[in-house]
């Protein structure tokens, strides 16, 4: 199918304002399990995460939990965690009820009209990620989600949904994401098919925009592990103005 490009979002931290459900998922599960002893805070799960091997929330805790010294089985990990944010029926009723959004669906109808495809490679799980686009109005958007590829820095997920569109060598592909790990993926994907013309974008999560030093930091952080760009919020991205 013929595109002037591609634009693939990732969701968290990028559609999502994760602050008070994920994050906080991770604070009070790791409090949990420490008997209230210890509870990372924001700039301590950032720090983890700028690893870039801890894009997984579940993986993500229970490391928090073994570098403090508490050894938790993922299991028990995902269940306690789960029940925070999700909740213990079959609809949503926990944490990810509070999420924000941080677009609207116009600036994707938008990418349309002007002949760009898109869709989004998240690794949360499929129903947590479908959640999200169905609020933002995007539920038949393409998605790959945590059960469809291995975890991000792995670009698989990444490739296959550029596959969908069959584009042909030379197809600009903007990925943006919030995190080390999507950076990573970006990069790995450009190795793995360099025929594509590939730009990694950052944007910066609500979480590290309260202040200049928070900002710069995690600016640099993300340009450091690849980031051809950072932005504060994905409505400022014109994908035809960052075009290599």
């Amino acid at each position: 199918m013929s595109k002037l490009g591609l634009l693939i979002c990732d969701i968290d931290g990028v559609i999502r304002d994760v602050r008070h459900s994920y994050r906080r998922a991770i604070q009070a599960t790791v409090a949990h399990f420490t008997q209230g002893q210890y509870e990372p805070t924001l700039a301590a799960i950032d720090q983890l995460k700028s690893e870039g091997y801890w894009n997984n929330d579940w993986s993500a805790t229970q490391e928090l939990l073994r570098r403090w010294g508490k050894n938790v089985p993922l299991e028990a990990v995902i269940t306690h965690f789960q029940t925070l944010y999700w909740g213990d029926t079959e609809t949503p009723t926990g944490l990810i009820t509070q999420e924000e959004l941080l677009i609207t669906a116009e600036y994707f109808h938008q990418l349309s009209q002007r002949g760009w495809g898109w869709g989004f490679f998240s690794g949360a799980p499929r129903r947590e990620a479908q959640y999200a686009l169905e609020r933002l109005g995007v539920s038949s958007a393409p998605l790959v989600g945590m059960e469809d590829a291995p975890a991000k820095p792995d670009p698989t997920g990444l490739l296959r949904l550029v596959a969908t569109w069959n584009c042909p060598p030379g197809t600009p592909v903007i990925y943006a994401g919030d995190t080390v790990a999507d950076m990573l993926t970006v990069r790995a994907a450009e190795q793995e098919q360099p025929g594509y013309r590939w730009v990694a974008v950052g944007i910066l999560p609500p979480h590290v925009q309260a202040n200049q030093q928070a900002i710069d930091s995690y600016t640099k952080t993300l340009q450091q592990q690849g980031a051809d760009l950072v932005l504060p919020k994905l409505n400022l991205l014109i994908p035809e103005s960052v075009l290599p």
